[in-house]
């Protein structure tokens, strides 16, 4: 079972990150690539700053990695988080799990990104093609505030 965790500031490679869970005990792997998109609300973005309070983000995503592990029977599970300023199509986040059944490698990499949404101190800041940039709620400070 292979587990790692990471904030990077360079790019990400999808690829190589699927094959660290890769296995011969594991018959389904599950790739989730989040990326830089160049509309947001309606309004075009040109790209985006990506901030996190490092030793604390990577600390609440190795938990995560835990219990999806553990929640979805023994899972591979590696995440890895950019942060410094992306361009639109950039990867921001990987997810790569595996496990012996698709099932619990697909619930596992759902479970994974749901979790860092709410839980992970990372923050993200986008830029507008008007020239203006704002700061962009996650999850768990936007359901605090309705």
């Amino acid at each position: 079972m292979t587990r790692r965790v990471a904030l990077v500031t360079a790019p990400i490679d999808p690829a190589a990150v699927l094959r660290e869970v890769e296995s011969p005990a594991h018959g389904a792997s599950v790739l989730f690539v989040g990326t830089v998109r160049d509309v947001n609300d309606g309004k075009a973005v040109g790209g985006m700053d990506y901030s996190a309070y490092a030793g604390m983000a990577e600390r609440e995503m190795g938990t995560i990695a835990d219990e999806a592990s553990k929640k979805f029977g023994d899972s591979s599970v590696v995440i890895v988080h950019r942060t410094g300023e992306l361009a639109i199509g950039e990867a921001s986040v990987v997810i790569a799990t595996s496990h012996g059944h698709r099932d619990e490698a697909y619930a596992a990499s759902r479970y994974v990104i749901e979790q860092l949404k709410t839980r992970v101190p990372i923050w993200k800041r986008e830029h507008y093609a008007d020239g203006t940039r704002e700061w962009v709620e996650n999850s768990a400070v936007a359901e605090v505030r309705r």
